[in-house]
This record gives C-alpha cells, sequence and structure tokens, in this order.
C-alpha cells in the first residue's frame, strides 16, 4: 500500500496537523484526571521525535471516549499534554479547542521544533459526521497534514479523512508499519500461513475468514464463534455455549469455501465448560474439560478450548512462517476461564522463526497478560481499524493520503 510517508516530504518549519491516538483510559485519583496507560502515546513517539528532528511545528489532535459534541472534562486531552511532555523531554503546549481563535493563535506562535496539543476533536459534534467546516477549520491551523492514528483509520471523521481534502496528506511511521504487517506482508505471505480467529460472533468475523480464506494455507477457529462449526463438523450437543442457528450457513459456507481452495481449517476438539456464567462478576461455577469431541450437556457452556485442541492448534503454529491472530481462544477476562488462550499466546511467542502479528484488539491485550507482548514480531495498536483491514476494506482514513 504505497502511501507518503513523512519520509516523503519536505517538513521543515512546516505546521504540521498530526492525527494521533491519544484515545487513553484515564481514571480519577483526588480529585484529577490521571492516564492509567500510556501505551497509545508511546506508539507515536517515533513520528512526533522525527518531525521535531526535521524542524517542524508539530499540532497534535485526537478524540478521547465519546462525550457526543459536549465538553465533558473527564474526556478531556488536558492530563495528556504533561504526559507527553516527559516523554520528549520539552514543553507541550495545550489548547482548549481543536479550532478557534485561541488554538490559531499558538499554532501559529509555535518554534521550529515546538509541540501543541489540542483538545478532544469529539467535543464537536461535526468531528463524527465529517463536517466539512470543522476539518476546513482544523487544517488553517497547519501546512502539512500527518495521520498516525491507524486505530481510528476506519472512520470518516474531520480529523482523520476530512482534513485530507484541504492540505497535503501523508503518513506517520506508526500509520507506515501498520499498514506495512496487515496489509502488504499479507499480500505475500511467507509459508505456511496460519490465521488463528477468535471471538463471539461467526457473523463478526465471517468477512474476515472470506478474505482469509483465499491466502492462508490452515485457518484456526476458537472463541465462541467455533461452536458453530463444532456443530456442523462433529455433530455434538452445544449445551448452553454459543449458538445461533442463523450462523450455521454462514460456517457451512466457510467450510466449503476451505475444502475447495484446500485450506486446512482446524476446529477445537473438546472445551472447557462450566455450569454456571457471570462476565460482569468475573465468575465462574464448576468447571470441567470435556473428552474430544464429547456432547457439551445441558446446563453447561464453553468458555474455553481444552488441552486437546491446545496440542492441534500448537502443532500447526509452530510449523508456521507467518501467523496472524484476532481474536482470543475463550472468555480469558475471567481467570479460570484464559489457559487456552494464554498458551496460544506462548506457543505463538515461541515460533522465533515465523513473522508474528497480533492484529488487534482483546488479542492485543491477551499476549500481553500472557507476558509474552515483547517476543512476537508487531503487535497492532488497531481493533476495528485491523478487522476492517485483514477484511480487505478500504479505510478512508487511508484512503485520503496521497499515493507515492
Amino acid at each position: 500500500m504505497p502511501k507518503k510517508t513523512i519520509r516523503d516530504i519536505d517538513t521543515a518549519g512546516k505546521r504540521c496537523l498530526v492525527r494521533v491516538d491519544f484515545n487513553v483510559p484515564l481514571e480519577e485519583k483526588d480529585g484529577a484526571m490521571v492516564i492509567t496507560d500510556d501505551t497509545r502515546i508511546r506508539e507515536t513517539l517515533p513520528t512526533i521525535n522525527a518531525l521535531i528532528a526535521t524542524g517542524a511545528k508539530v499540532i497534535l489532535c485526537s478524540h478521547l471516549g465519546r462525550p457526543k459534541g459536549q465538553r465533558d472534562p473527564k474526556q478531556s486531552l488536558a492530563p495528556v499534554a504533561p504526559a507527553l511532555s516527559l516523554m520528549l523531554g520539552r514543553p507541550v503546549d495545550f489548547a482548549k479547542d481543536c479550532i478557534g481563535d485561541e488554538a490559531k493563535a499558538k499554532a501559529l506562535a509555535l518554534a521550529p521544533g515546538g509541540v501543541l496539543l489540542l483538545e478532544n476533536t469529539r467535543y464537536h459534534a461535526g468531528e463524527e459526521e465529517n463536517a466539512s467546516a470543522l476539518a476546513k477549520e482544523m487544517a488553517e491551523l497547519a501546512e502539512i497534514f500527518v495521520n498516525d492514528a491507524f486505530g481510528s483509520a476506519h472512520r470518516a471523521h474531520s480529523s482523520t479523512a476530512g482534513v485530507a481534502d484541504h492540505l497535503p496528506a501523508v503518513s506517520g511511521l506508526l500509520m507506515e508499519k501498520e499498514l506495512a504487517f496487515l496489509h502488504d506482508e499479507l499480500e505475500a505471505p511467507e509459508r505456511p500461513f496460519v490465521v488463528i480467529l477468535g471471538g463471539a460472533k461467526v457473523s463478526d468475523k465471517i468477512a474476515v475468514i472470506n478474505r482469509l480464506l483465499e491466502k492462508a494455507d490452515t485457518i484456526i477457529v476458537g472463541g465462541g464463534m467455533a461452536y458453530t462449526f463444532r456443530k456442523l463438523v462433529q455433530g455434538i450437543t452445544l449445551g448452553k455455549s454459543l449458538y445461533k442457528p442463523e450462523w450455521e450457513p454462514i460456517a457451512q459456507a466457510a467450510l466449503d469455501k476451505a475444502k475447495e481452495r484446500g485450506v486446512k481449517l482446524l476446529i477445537p476438539v473438546d472445551a472447557m465448560i462450566t455450569d454456571s456464567f457471570d462476565f460482569d462478576a468475573k465468575k465462574v461455577g464448576d468447571t470441567r474439560y470435556t473428552g474430544v469431541n464429547e456432547n457439551i450437556p445441558d446446563g453447561w457452556e464453553g468458555v474455553d478450548i481444552g488441552p486437546e485442541t491446545v496440542k492441534l492448534f500448537s502443532e500447526a503454529i509452530a510449523g508456521a512462517k507467518t501467523v496472524i491472530w484476532n481474536g482470543p481462544m475463550g472468555v480469558f477476562e475471567i481467570k479460570d476461564c484464559a489457559k487456552g488462550t494464554f498458551d496460544i499466546a506462548h506457543v505463538i511467542a515461541a515460533n522465533q522463526r515465523a513473522k508474528t502479528i497480533i492484529g488487534g484488539g482483546d488479542s492485543v491485550k491477551a499476549v500481553k497478560k500472557a507476558g509474552v507482548g515483547e517476543k512476537v514480531t508487531f503487535i497492532s495498536t488497531g481493533g476495528g481499524a485491523s478487522l476492517e483491514l485483514l477484511e480487505g476494506k478500504v479505510l478512508p482514513g487511508v484512503a485520503a493520503l496521497q499515493e507515492k
């Protein structure tokens, strides 16, 4: 996906409006909002530092939370400015709006290498509507637009796509890396290419399954969506496990396509089951593993893959040269149901001969919780964006960037 980056444009002394993803978790402590995880800020540092090094004047914009066009002090980007200042080792000014007189005055006053952070773009209702008036006013702050917010690239908003109608638009270094791993690498992956898909509903992932059935050597299906496949292939009863009759034709079409294309489609052969389940309280009742292809009894439901499934999946992963993982194997948020997901995370990390790509969302949390985040090749910062890119969709925030 050959899009221009900050390397392909002269940024020296230019005001650069940089769309970042500073949608960080905040918590109230002693009356102040505090950042509880600064990963998203750190991910943008290479782009910000590269621009500072050229003498660019850096104007950062981002959304935070869902304030729905209202000013909400609990969803303000103000706490990010001092945190970013510490990371960069230089002052970071803050404007109380992303448009208007103050933002304009501060943008124009920036010295080369100066950094300004604008307030939450979603304080304006026009942001999520991709309002051209808002995009135009934001564009007036700068001479170049840099999009480094891959996690928001699937949204056609004023600050992700609209601004590019008014300024030369290029990608930042994080966006470049995301596109390289989630698009370019998968155009011609080193083989065997193994795709691991988890999550709850078959209907959510079917577009990804269909797309990757055209590229993968093996597709591994886990999580809640696997039960529909198990019913079709193994003929087992599912108890209270996640399943809807309308998912059957979707799963069957995937099975047929895999057979037709000679792609191995691996599904679980056993499961951890429980007789009671409370996601909110993070509790399960009695649990046990089923035998291979054993029915799940009435009143019980599957919450994780079993040890025989881990062995089956591990063999395919260990022999791969390219692995992409999107979606957990079970309800890993509950400690008692996390073993299968964490085991798969460890198996992926152990294959050091392969390019191992973690495709956003819950898989990222799982890899980090399993303590193997440093041992995989690439971790995507985008949940919905990575999924849509894997589906083969055009992302508005990427489409708006200049071609190389």
